[in-house]
Formats: structure tokens, sequence, C-alpha cells
């Protein structure tokens, strides 16, 4: 049974991030924020993390732009912090993107998926949405938000 694995790095030093990768035996970390590059990213800047991902955990690192929210969505979010509304508009995406395509990466067998974003948290993250769609895709897989 294939597992899927989130991860926020919002409060967690570059430690407690690389512990939780390690302790977790992950294979592939997916991005799937909006802002990979931000001021606010800290530790998590594209460049940084892919360099501690790939050449010192040897963990594949990969950005999938289509798994991330649209700046409108996310923005009207932050103002107005109405879960359900966002909760709805990115189900809406993941359908209008047919993100059911990348089914295949997320569910690989070989690998050990971690899904990225910011969140402290997976319950109102687009990441826990991502990982129920693909975990409700053929056998059912499981999900852990670290």
């Amino acid at each position: 049974m294939v597992t899927i694995y989130t991860i926020g790095f919002t409060k967690k030093s570059l430690k407690e991030f690389v512990d939780l990768l390690k302790k977790n035996k992950i294979t592939k970390l997916i991005d799937t924020r909006l802002s990979r590059d931000s001021q606010l990213s800290g530790f998590a800047k594209s460049k940084d993390i892919k360099y501690v991902l790939e050449e010192v955990l040897k963990i594949k690192y990969e950005i999938i732009p289509e798994f991330s929210p649209t700046k409108d969505l996310l923005r009207t979010y932050q103002k107005d912090k109405d879960w359900e509304k966002y909760e709805e508009g990115f189900l809406g995406l993941i359908k209008e993107r047919e993100l059911e395509r990348f089914k295949d990466i997320v569910l690989d067998e070989k690998e050990r998926i971690c899904l990225l974003c910011s969140e402290e948290k997976a319950d109102k993250c687009h990441r826990r949405l991502l990982a129920e769609f693909f975990s409700s895709l053929g056998n059912k897989a499981s999900v852990i938000n670290l």
C-alpha cells in the first residue's frame, strides 16, 4: 500500500524538517507551493531546498505548478479566511486541471512521496486536499501529515 506524506515548513527549523524527512524515509519531495521564493520561505526557498534535498539528503525534488492554487484563490482566502470557499475552489481546480494525470507520479510504489507546502498544519492547506484526492484514486493510499 502506498502512503502519501505531506509536510509544511512553517514553524520548523531546518533540522526538524530534515529529521522528519529522514525518519519517514522520504525519497521524493513534490513542491506544491505557489510562491517558492518569497522572503518568508527562509530555508525552503526553491534553490536552497533543492540543494539540501538533492545534494545532502539524496531526495529527489520536483516542482509541479499544477498542484499550486491560483493567485486569486489564495489572495481571496488570505483576505476572507473562508476555508470552505477555498476548499471548494481548490477542488474545482483539481478537476479543471485534470490532476488525475499525475496519479502515477504521486502513487509511485517505488518512491516515498511527500507533498510540500508552507502551512504548519495540513488541516487548512491545499496539500491535504491533494493528498486526499490522490489517495481516493485506485488503491486508496494512506495519508500522513508530518
